[in-house]
């Protein structure tokens, strides 16, 4: 199979803040807006890929019955090149509340986590070197 796009989509019952959420603070712009769906980009920088993100109603009847509920359970992790500049400008400046407060982990990340308004958990990470209980675990 070749893929030409790839992204997720929230299930949620709060659309209109959820797509709020992203864009005010993780810099994503609406691509295709309806009440019931949204479709939002991220442009990468300096050539890196762009980021894709869709936001939709759970009870929406495209959905298959049975499935029609919002989501639980979803972690995105959004790496970044520094996570302790990312932590005063959301956490400190932009007052979102912490799940996770900022730390580092022996496993080769420095981190914080936080949640959407549709209650997905957003894990900020910068890699750093890992310690040397995980060293070997990495694969080239």
């Amino acid at each position: 199979m070749q893929l030409s796009s790839y992204y997720p989509v929230i299930m949620t019952d709060k659309v209109q803040e959820t797509l709020a959420f992203y864009v005010e603070h993780f810099g994503f712009t609406v691509t295709f807006e309806a009440d019931w769906y949204v479709s939002l980009k991220r442009p990468g920088v300096d050539g890196e890929p762009s980021y894709e993100l869709a936001i939709l109603d759970h009870s929406h009847p495209t959905i298959p019955e049975g499935y029609r509920r919002p989501v639980t359970g979803l972690l995105l992790n959004f790496e970044v090149a520094d996570v302790d500049a990312e932590y005063k400008r959301l956490v400190e400046g932009a007052g979102l509340a912490p799940k996770l407060e900022l730390r580092t982990e022996t496993f080769g990340q420095r981190h914080f986590i936080v949640a959407d308004p549709a209650g997905v958990l957003i894990d900020v990470i910068t890699e750093i070197p890992p310690g040397e209980e995980y060293a070997d675990s990495f694969v080239e």
